[in-house]
């Protein structure tokens, strides 16, 4: 894993940026993880003795690149989990999909979950809402700007490829267009929460290197 990014750190809250391919915190694969690179650097940082807490608070697929942000408290943890809950946390999105979307619009399906994969059906499942703008078009790729209403597992993925516009490089979800390694074109671009102590809106903004926009340069 290449060196952890933070941006921004204080008493209650770490946020750093996760790269495309590695994993939040730990599965089957025993792969290293954010959350262990981020107490690693929390304990070197500051010296401490014994175990550092840090707690997940949100997640973001493996092949997603972007903000992610881990609570140093229980008190912080307990307070973010209930906003990403009631849904007051603002999320920001940007992805690469194969063809031209519409200018901007809106999207309302209704989602079930099978195992690892996520699919629209008519009936039954869950509410899955998003809206979206397009940012760039170009040699029949659309760079788009999500806010995602819900957090449906896939939830982007699977609703740009039922509408046909999979998202570069997700081979699960009909993408023909390989996008790097292990990685797919979704990108966290920001996040906005109440910080848990301070009561203070906060937004963290994290742009994605130049390289992801290599599908305009071909």
């Amino acid at each position: 894993m290449e060196k952890l990014q933070v941006l921004f750190l204080d008493n209650h809250l770490l946020v750093v940026h996760k790269p495309a391919g590695v994993l939040v915190q730990g599965d089957r694969t025993g792969d290293a993880t954010l959350l262990d690179a981020g107490r690693a650097y929390l304990k070197e940082t500051f010296r401490k003795p014994g175990n550092v807490y840090l707690a997940v608070v949100h997640r973001l697929d493996r092949p997603t690149s972007g903000v992610l942000l881990f609570a140093r408290t229980s008190k912080a943890a307990a307070r973010l989990a209930e906003q990403f809950r009631r849904r007051q946390v603002r999320k920001i999105y940007w992805a690469l999909v194969e063809g031209k979307v519409p200018a901007e619009g809106s999207m309302q399906h209704r989602l079930v979950r099978k195992e690892r994969r996520s699919r629209v059906v008519e009936e039954g499942g869950r509410e899955a809402r998003l809206r979206f703008r397009r940012l760039r078009y170009e040699r029949g790729v659309s760079w788009i700007e999500v806010e995602l209403l819900t957090g449906r597992h896939h939830q982007i993925r699977v609703q740009f490829a039922h509408v046909g516009h999979s998202l570069l490089g997700d081979f699960r979800y009909g993408s023909k267009i390989k996008f790097g390694e292990k990685a797919l074109a979704l990108h966290a671009r920001s996040l906005t929460i109440v910080h848990p102590t301070r009561r203070e809106e906060m937004t963290f903004v994290d742009d994605p290197g130049q390289d992801w926009f290599t599908p305009f340069s071909r």
